[in-house]
């Protein structure tokens, strides 16, 4: 029986047949067998729904989309998508972003995909929440040394080993990778350790394990449509992003009876990111008004730190005792959880060389110093009741009571200080039918919630854009977001061939955009902008012939404003004097393409021979500052990629590997923003006086070989 987790504490979970949602489940072998080069490599070729876009120019910094909701590790971008790693929510409390860099694949031992705004997942669950669960050494002993090496410059070392004695077992990772980049400018170190240490008996279970990480990872930005002859050039550089992570975290059960399990969890997590990056400055040429003098420099180096600690901890109860004689489930729970980080950013002036770097010409001055504050305290329940053998009925809510806290540490701010609370209950309730042990069909509505963030709360002043990491000013609050959806799909299986299709409909309420003030690329302010909805069609449909595997995935998305909106971008070719646009109900929201299809096939030759091969396939995006869809170049043309993998097991414990991505090497974007090309000259030097508005590309990289060598022992 397949159990899906529908709670964020690991405990029973609940049968697959039983959960009203197009829930989509990998494990550690999916991940062995193809082995990308990052997490957000597997998600893009793997789940319907999914896509990803390179807005940093950094692997293992890219956007995650599902069903239109983002979880980014860019401050910017509107998260709608909650991340779980053993129950622990690791969405930061500052900008709720999610850094994908911070957990090494290895360690993942299965991936749940839980569709929809279910409130039991808590904040920022609009579109959905993935679940990850880690390795222990009972259901992993032994270990592997793993090293492999190819394209850019990449060599990467990878080690674990897993076991067991008694009631006690232990399970431990670590990864070690560098590449010097596709692109210039875009190296990559990254350093990622996992270890856990665990207890089992009949009636209880123990775990505590520690997440560590220390990276160092460079981008290219987005690059003007004119600079595409040379696509590994940077427009300015440098993009530095250092993280830095421990967390620890112990989790819990205990059987007090048969029926009723009580389970619970705490972590400590300490995450520090340091950022530098290379922006135009857009006062150059203007005069200030006190001294009549003419702003002369070209570009800022602008260096932001993020030094943050959240703790937390969560409870729950199953309880299992039929209902009126009929089976039946009910799970009650509640969380806390609090975080505070400091957040500084200086600013140094700069002019660019003949390469566009930046040659600091003085000394950083500070802009920014603010402490922010955010906790959130939550009740949930759960129950699932089967009504007949072939009915069951879902019932689902959670209360969340969030509050953001903010205060101005320089002492010249004071208007930045505020206390902001949100809170809400959100319900849901399901249905599924299963008429037959290989067939199940549902229908479901679900409630979600987003709180704003400090930064976005900061930064939702169109007069006074912030720049992203944002300089913090006093600005007017924002409404949470609400999202409501309705689900409703069937799924089958019979011997070697399974199926699914879902359609569904989420509406967000008081939606927050970032919404960018055209002059720069990394320039804006957060603002609700009323109604938006992501509706659509997902199709999966598998089979085996022996020893060939096939998996087909259609996702259809139609993502559209529903309330019309004024926005500021001067770069759009249809903006008026003042350089607005007219965002109207109907169009669609950039960045999302509308038609998806992922296709893996997977060859067993022989009990040591595999090869595997996957399609991904998006349609065209419109470019963020082409909200009204009229921009002459704010289409972003859509492409296909192949990617191939294969295994030989040439000798007992031994496994040769390799893996080739983009084997056509097609020259593709996944990603486009509106935006002026200070140097717009055939020699690419600074010119802003002659700027071009045209669409900056977020690339997909080049075709790539790797090839591994792994040991393995028992």
């Amino acid at each position: 029986m397949e159990v899906v987790g529908t709670t964020p504490l690991p405990g029973l979970g609940t049968p697959l047949k039983d959960v009203p949602a197009n829930v989509q489940v990998y494990g550690s072998k999916d991940l062995a067998r193809q082995r990308p080069g990052s997490l957000s490599g597997f998600l893009e070729s793997n789940p319907t729904s999914v896509t990803v876009n390179a807005a940093q120019g950094n692997p293992y910094q890219n956007d995650i989309s599902f069903r239109g909701f983002t979880a980014s590790p860019l401050l910017g971008v509107p998260q709608g998508l909650s991340v779980f790693q053993d129950g622990v929510r690791i969405n930061e409390p500052f900008g709720d972003v999610v850094n994908w860099d911070l957990l090494a694949p290895s360690a993942i031992g299965s991936l749940q995909l839980i569709p929809g705004s279910n409130p039991l997942f808590g904040l920022n669950t609009l579109g959905g929440a993935l679940a990850i669960y880690t390795k222990s050494g009972r259901q992993y002993p032994g270990g592997s040394i793993e090293l492999s090496g190819g394209s850019f410059g990449s060599s990467t070392l990878t080690i674990e080993q897993g076991g067991a004695s008694g009631p006690w077992d232990y399970y431990l990772t670590g990864n070690l990778s560098k590449d010097r980049g596709w692109a210039q400018h875009n190296p990559s170190r990254v350093g990622q350790l996992f270890g856990k240490v665990g207890y089992e008996t009949e009636r209880d279970n123990l775990d505590v394990s520690l997440t560590a990480a220390n990276n160092r990872l460079e981008g290219t930005q987005t690059l003007p449509l004119s600079f595409l002859d040379d696509r590994r050039q940077a427009y300015t550089y440098p993009d530095l992003n250092k993280n830095q992570l421990a967390m620890l975290a112990v989790r819990a059960s205990h059987f007090v009876r048969n029926d009723v399990l009580v389970a619970g969890n705490f972590y400590l997590r300490r995450y520090g990111n340091t950022n530098v990056s290379s922006n135009v400055n857009d006062d150059f040429g203007s005069v200030d008004p006190n001294t009549g003098e003419i702003d002369g420099v070209q570009g800022l180096n602008d260096r932001s730190v993020v030094d943050q600690t959240s703790y937390g901890g969560a409870l729950e109860m199953t309880f299992t005792q039929p209902l009126a004689g009929r089976p039946n489930q009910l799970v009650l729970g509640g969380t806390a959880d609090a975080g505070s980080a400091r957040f500084t950013q200086e600013s140094q002036p700069a002019h660019f060389d003949a390469s566009r770097g930046t040659i600091p010409i003085g000394d950083f001055a500070p802009e920014t110093d603010a402490k922010t504050r955010t906790r959130n305290f939550a009740l949930y329940a759960m129950n699932t009741f089967t009504l007949h053998d072939r009915w069951t009925v879902t019932a689902s809510g959670r209360y969340d009571d969030n509050h953001v806290g903010i205060r101005d540490e320089s002492g010249t701010s004071p208007d930045l200080n505020g206390e902001h609370s949100f809170s809400r209950f959100n319900p849901a309730i399901g249905v599924n039918f299963n008429p037959t042990p290989g067939f199940t069909s549902y229908a479901s509505y679900n409630e979600g919630m987003r709180a704003p963030t400090a930064m976005e709360l900061t930064c939702a002043d169109p007069t006074a854009p912030c720049k992203l990491p944002n300089s913090f000013v006093a600005d007017p609050a924002l409404k949470k977001v609400v999202a409501k959806t309705i689900e409703i799909g069937a799924r089958g299986k019979q011997g070697d061939t399974s199926w699914s299709v879902a359609l569904y409909r989420t509406d967000l309420f008081d939606d927050i955009q970032f919404v960018s003030s055209g002059n720069a690329i990394n320039a804006g302010f957060f603002q609700n902008v009323g109604k938006t909805r992501r509706q659509g069609l997902e199709v999966t449909g598998a089979t085996k012939w022996g020893p060939l595997g096939v998996v087909a995935r259609y996702g259809y998305i139609d993502a559209t404003f529903l309330s019309g909106f004024r926005e500021h971008s001067p770069a759009n070719s249809t903006a008026d004097a003042n350089g607005d646009i007219l965002v109207t109900t109907g169009n669609r929201i950039p960045a999302i393409p509308q038609h998806m299809l992922r296709v893996r096939i997977d060859y067993t030759a022989s009990g040591a021979l595999t090869f595997g091969a996957s399609l991904v396939a998006n349609s065209a995006v419109r470019s963020r500052g082409d909200e009204n869809n009229a921009d002459v170049h704010g289409t972003v043309a859509g492409y296909a990629l192949v990617n191939v993998d294969g295994g030989w097991r040439f000798a007992r414990n031994w496994e040769l590997f390799a893996r080739i991505d983009n084997v056509f090497n097609r020259e593709a974007a996944n990603f486009g923003i509106l935006g002026q090309n200070v140097f717009p000259n055939p020699a690419r030097v600074f010119d802003p006086a002659n700027a071009v508005a045209e669409p900056f590309l977020g690339l997909v990289t080049p075709r790539g070989a790797w090839i591994g060598l792994r040991y393995a022992w028992k």
